[in-house]
This record gives C-alpha cells, sequence and structure tokens, in this order.
C-alpha cells in the first residue's frame, strides 16, 4: 500500500494533505468485541470510524457509535456502511468537506485508483471548511490575493494593509466618478425637483445589498462545485420578487409621505430594475472570474459594488426624468 505524503506541493489543499493511515482498521469478518479490545491502549490520528478493510481495498466505515452499540458478537460487515463518502487525493480540500458534512460522517474515505488512501479526520475538515470560509471573506472584501491566509489581515502592518486594499479601492473610486458623472448630466432636472435626490442613496444601497446576498450565495456554491445553472432561474426570480415587493412598499410610502406619485412611481420601478439587474451582475461576475481560473471571491465584492452601482444611479435617474420631467 502506498503511504500518501501530504507534504508534496502537487497534492497541497487537496483531500490527501489531510488523510491519514494512522485510523483503526478491520476486516470484514471481524467481531465488534475483538475490534474494540483491539484499538484499546492505541493512539491514533482519529478514531472516529474504523475503516473496514480488504488488502488495500475499502470496503466501508463503521461509526465508532454504532461499534459501541452493536452486540459483541456482531461482525463488522453487518455494521459497515458498504457505501460511505469518498473522494481521490486530488480533491479540492473544500469539496472533500462539503461533501462529508453532507453525508453526515464523521470522517471521510480517500480512494485512488481503487486503492484506500486513509481517513480525514473531522477536525481537519472543520479547519478545511473555516480556513476557506475566512479566504472568501477576505477576497469578497476586496483584498488582494497575498493578503492570506486571512488571519494575517487582522494584524498585518500599516503599509501592507494598504497595498492590500488600494487597488480594488481604486477601481471604486474610479467608479465613483463615473456616477458623478451620470448625476452631472441630471443637475438641471435635480434642481428642480429636488425630491428625486432623496432616494438615490436607499435605491443604491438595496440594490447592493440584493447584489451582494446573491454573489455570497453563487461564490460559496462555486467554491464547493455548485454551478451557476443550479442557481440561475431561481436567484434572478428571487431578485425579481425582491425588487417588485420593495418598489410596491416604497411607492405607498413614498407617495403618501411626500404626495409625490411621480417620484414613487420612479424609486419604485428602479428599485423593480436595479433588483433584477444586480441579481444578474452578482450571478455573472462570479462565473467569468470562476471561468478565468481565478478564485470566484477574488474581486468579485467590490467589481460589483462599481458596476450595480453606476447601472442603479443610471437606471433611477432616467426613469425618473422621464416621469417627473
Amino acid at each position: 500500500m502506498t503511504i500518501l505524503d501530504p507534504a508534496r506541493s502537487d497534492q497541497f489543499r487537496t483531500a490527501a494533505q489531510h488523510a491519514s493511515f494512522h485510523v483503526p482498521t478491520a476486516r470484514r469478518d471481524e467481531l465488534a468485541t475483538h475490534v474494540l479490545d483491539a484499538m484499546r491502549g492505541q493512539h491514533y490520528d482519529s478514531a472516529a470510524a474504523v475503516a473496514v478493510v480488504d488488502g488495500d481495498q475499502l470496503l466501508g466505515l463503521v461509526t465508532i457509535e454504532k461499534l459501541f452499540a452493536a452486540p459483541p458478537a456482531t461482525p463488522m460487515s453487518l455494521l459497515m456502511d458498504a457505501n460511505p463518502p469518498v473522494v481521490a487525493s486530488s480533491t479540492v480540500q473544500e469539496h472533500a468537506a462539503w461533501k462529508a458534512v453532507h453525508h453526515n460522517e464523521p470522517t471521510l474515505a480517500v480512494i485512488d485508483d481503487g486503492r484506500f488512501g486513509g481517513l480525514i479526520p473531522a477536525n481537519a475538515m472543520l479547519e478545511v471548511l473555516l480556513t476557506e470560509h475566512d479566504e472568501d471573506m477576505v477576497r469578497l472584501g476586496g483584498f488582494l490575493r497575498s493578503a492570506s491566509p486571512a488571519q494575517l489581515t487582522t494584524v498585518e502592518p500599516l503599509l501592507r494593509r494598504l497595498w492590500h486594499r488600494l487597488p480594488w479601492l481604486g477601481v471604486g473610486l474610479i467608479g465613483a466618478l463615473l456616477a458623478a458623472g451620470v448625476v452631472g448630466n441630471f443637475e438641471a432636472d435635480l434642481a428642480e425637483h429636488v425630491l428625486i435626490a432623496f432616494f438615490v442613496p436607499g435605491v443604491v444601497y438595496l440594490a447592493d445589498a440584493i447584489g451582494t446576498q446573491t454573489e455570497a450565495l453563487v461564490i460559496r456554491g462555486l467554491s464547493l462545485g455548485v454551478g451557476v445553472r443550479r442557481v440561475i432561474g431561481r436567484e434572478i426570480a428571487t431578485g425579481v420578487i425582491l425588487g417588485l415587493l420593495l418598489g410596491g412598499v416604497s411607492l405607498l410610502v413614498v407617495g403618501l409621505i411626500w404626495q409625490d406619485w411621480a417620484v414613487a412611481l420612479a424609486v419604485a420601478l428602479s428599485l423593480l430594475a436595479a433588483a433584477s439587474i444586480a441579481t444578474v451582475i452578482a450571478l455573472v461576475l462570479p462565473w467569468i472570474i470562476s471561468r478565468l481560473g481565478q478564485d470566484p471571491a477574488f474581486g468579485s465584492g467590490p467589481l460589483a459594488t462599481v458596476v450595480q452601482d453606476i447601472l442603479t444611479v443610471t437606471i433611477y435617474l432616467g426613469v425618473a426624468s422621464a416621469l417627473v420631467g
């Protein structure tokens, strides 16, 4: 049996990096009491499950809870899960951890060319999920890729902090200048109907919030191997419904409080359009970045925000100008 070397660079961030052979094993015909006796006094990397093997072939897994609860004379073949979750050694670590969680198993078996490659302990899978979550949040927040590991961003020196944040914020500055240019084109309408300007921040914020929600869902899905096609229909429908609900509420509130139903209608229609477009942008940008072979979280947040803000301001002021003017 070949023992996988977790230190090899070509296995970095894969299931092989976390797999261990130092786990309890048993034959299919061994009795539960004999297996428990053999485990006593031994030190394992993980004893959450016993691997039932035949040579270098994995036949199944028996959780330690099931082993303790079984009658002493029960053979392992009757206790084992013959179809446990398994992954290849080259499987990305986050995909592996996610698979174990969804199969409700305390460990995950690594199989290569039909041969047993060890078990991944539960604590290793938890660490993977936490680390990947931290990295996604840091990249989604607009830090450069070199800011990983995520924990370092909280204690890094001032100059490094600036270097890790400024590039995407520079993109945001360009977007802000473009948005200012858009607002400038509607200067006459804003001067004549000041009430229009009151709702620019609210419309922009709601569009950004809806886009961020969709973006978080899509990025998490892509990082776990869930394609955009599986969520695109429901997310677009969700964006439209949210736009309808928010637009309907704003129509009534703005109309009743400010008594300007033209502006109220402009806000309502803009929220419907902005919510729908923000959802599409939040779906497309991470997908494009992923297709380019990059982490879908890398830069998606700041870039999506810039695009959403410019489009939202343009839509709202355009609709308001048409209805009020």
